[in-house]
């Protein structure tokens, strides 16, 4: 068993660094050029940045969440856009259907319904946050100070290069111990938490989907396929789920606060869009 965590662990961190690494160069590469400029175009077409977030988390790819939780905490994107792409990842989910023939209406409308979620809520969340000023607590400047990310002598290569290894150690650590507890509880103990109870379901299954790791996905999934638990449960596991994406963001965000509001707005769009979808029947 403990062979085949850390096999698993490996493999699902490696799949991550080719993200990691895109994201502390651009950071590096904003930082040391162009800060002030990049931060004013992006905020200005901020408005759209949800729907473009929703698209990208259906990437079925833990990278993505990762990438964008380090954008937020540098202040390159709004709260909504990170929210977007956290509701509509997908992570494992899209290969086990598809490995498992689900229909191919069923998996569309899965997914239209995440990214669905993640851009009324991108933009229901931003839309607050301009109308009542809540203001972005740092700015990448500020975040790379705090990282100690640029480093004039050894270059933006070198420097995205030494963080990217610095987080990566950070998630292989905390992933292996996540899997353990994933590999300890097992997936029938899960599913007998979720089974026939509505409502309950979707509140329990959001909690199972916060579980900061892409293993998340793969048993809410499988649970579901297996007859452990309803559609809209298992939609709102997967939209809560945004694999190791919340790990970064309160890794690299020192506002517990803010990463708590985030937390909380996360888990409860995903348990209501559950709820809705399961309700109205759409899956």
């Amino acid at each position: 068993m403990l062979i085949d965590v850390i096999q698993e662990t490996l493999i699902d961190c490696l799949k991550l660094l080719p993200f990691l690494f895109a994201a502390y160069l651009l950071i590096e590469l904003i930082e040391s050029r162009a800060e002030d400029k990049t931060v004013a175009l992006i905020h200005k077409a901020g408005r759209w940045g949800p729907v473009a977030g929703a698209a990208l988390g259906v990437i079925p790819q833990c990278g993505v969440s990762t990438a964008m939780s380090n954008l937020y905490a540098g202040g390159l994107i709004s709260r909504g856009t990170l929210l977007a792409v956290f509701l509509s990842t997908s992570d494992e989910m899209l290969p086990i259907l598809i490995s498992s023939n689900a229909p191919a209406g069923f998996i569309v409308r899965v997914l239209a319904v995440k990214v669905a979620a993640g851009i009324l809520t991108g933009i229901a969340v931003d839309t607050l946050e301009r109308r009542f000023g809540h203001p972005r607590h740092m700015s990448l400047r500020e975040l790379c100070e705090q990282e100690n990310c640029h480093n004039e002598e050894e270059g933006v290569l070198l420097s995205a290069l030494r963080h990217t290894g610095k987080i990566f150690a950070f998630l292989l650590a905390v992933s292996f111990v996540m899997n353990l507890l994933v590999e300890a509880l097992g997936a029938e103990r899960l599913g007998s938490f979720i089974l026939n109870r509505p409502v309950a379901g979707e509140l329990l299954a959001g909690i199972i989907g916060l579980i900061p790791n892409c293993a998340a996905s793969v048993v809410l999934t499988s649970l579901y396929l297996e007859g452990g638990m309803t559609a809209g449960a298992m939609l709102s596991g997967l939209l809560v789920g945004s694999g190791v994406g919340l790990l970064v963001l309160f890794r690299m965000d020192r506002d517990w606060k803010d990463n708590l509001l985030t937390l909380g707005i996360l888990y409860g769009s995903g348990v209501f869009f559950g709820i809705l979808a399961g309700a109205m029947g759409i899956l």
